[in-house]
């Protein structure tokens, strides 16, 4: 069976109208919605590493023992193609740091994973420029990170090697045995795989994958108004969030795929974005709630 984690962000108030909690209310609440695990967002007001001094890391991982949670990850926040345009400004070695940091609060949590980003592209840098910036950084962090024992998780979120074919190649030139991959299926969806070749991209990254993080979307249809030809131009259309299984996404390949290779590690719920029905704390607890039952006939047996 995989453990389910609910990712801190989902109670962080980052999005417009979103209902807030403190890190350990958050902790409080996805114990008593009947969660196994946290990831804990590594910035702002919950695992900020400004506001996690020694005493309050012991009492944050006394609080997930005494309510039976584990450390799914710690999610890092990192673009290293960021700052290209001033390179005075040492962006990547800070970065590094951050990510060492946020490896040591791991530790610290009793955890193993961070989760981390590669870059978006830059006009800047030419894609393969852009790609050699973020394969040097994360060997960087790896270094770091290894000295306390952890995993980084390189979750196919931003432009470089978003792609699974260019993330295994990217994990394969890295070449660091704690950097491994956090593969989610929204991505590829929106880059148009669902059925064989989402369960395909599963397999291809198999001997990498440590983590996924689940949510669910639809597409929702955008226009802009051209008075001059009483008409409208399509505009490309937004993503909105959903509750899991009112989506695009082709969970059934992609669990069935994470079952067929013997994925081990946690499956994470999070509530990155706006969602349908808005962000009050009676909405939020509805969608976290889905996400447990809706997960029972997915589970390896």
């Amino acid at each position: 069976m995989w453990k389910l984690a609910l990712h801190s962000v989902s109670y962080a108030g980052v999005w417009e109208g979103q209902a807030a909690l403190s890190l350990e209310e958050f902790l409080d609440h996805a114990a008593e919605l009947g969660y196994q695990g946290v990831m804990l967002m590594a910035k702002g007001r919950h695992a900020s590493l400004l506001a996690m001094p020694e005493d309050r890391r012991r009492a944050i991982r006394d609080q997930m023992q005494r309510r039976g949670l584990e450390l799914a990850a710690l999610a890092a926040y990192n673009d290293f193609t960021l700052g290209v345009e001033r390179p005075d400004i040492p962006l990547v070695e800070m970065q590094a740091l951050y990510i060492r940091e946020c490896a040591r609060l791991t530790r610290d949590l009793g955890g193993r994973i961070v989760r981390i980003f590669t870059g978006y592209e830059r006009s800047e840098l030419t894609p393969a420029q852009s790609w050699s910036r973020c394969v040097k950084a994360v060997k960087e962090c790896a270094r770091q990170a290894a000295d306390y024992d952890v995993t980084l998780a390189v979750q196919n979120h931003h432009d470089v090697a978003v792609h699974y074919e260019a993330l295994r190649d990217f994990l394969t030139e890295v070449d660091e045995p704690n950097v491994k991959a956090g593969y989610d299926a929204w991505a590829p969806t929106l880059q148009g795989l669902s059925g064989e070749p989402l369960a395909e991209a599963v397999r291809r990254l198999a001997p990498f994958l440590v983590q996924t993080i689940v949510a669910d979307y639809v597409l929702q249809p955008r226009f802009h108004y051209n008075p001059a030809l009483t008409n409208y131009t399509p505009a490309q259309a937004e993503a909105k969030a959903v509750p899991v299984g009112e989506g695009i996404i082709d969970y059934a390949s992609f669990f069935a795929a994470l079952r067929e290779i013997g994925y081990t590690g946690f499956v994470t719920y999070e509530m990155c974005s706006a969602l349908r029905g808005g962000g009050s704390l009676e909405n939020l607890d509805r969608y976290a709630r889905r996400f447990l039952h809706w997960m029972e006939p997915f589970q390896p047996a």
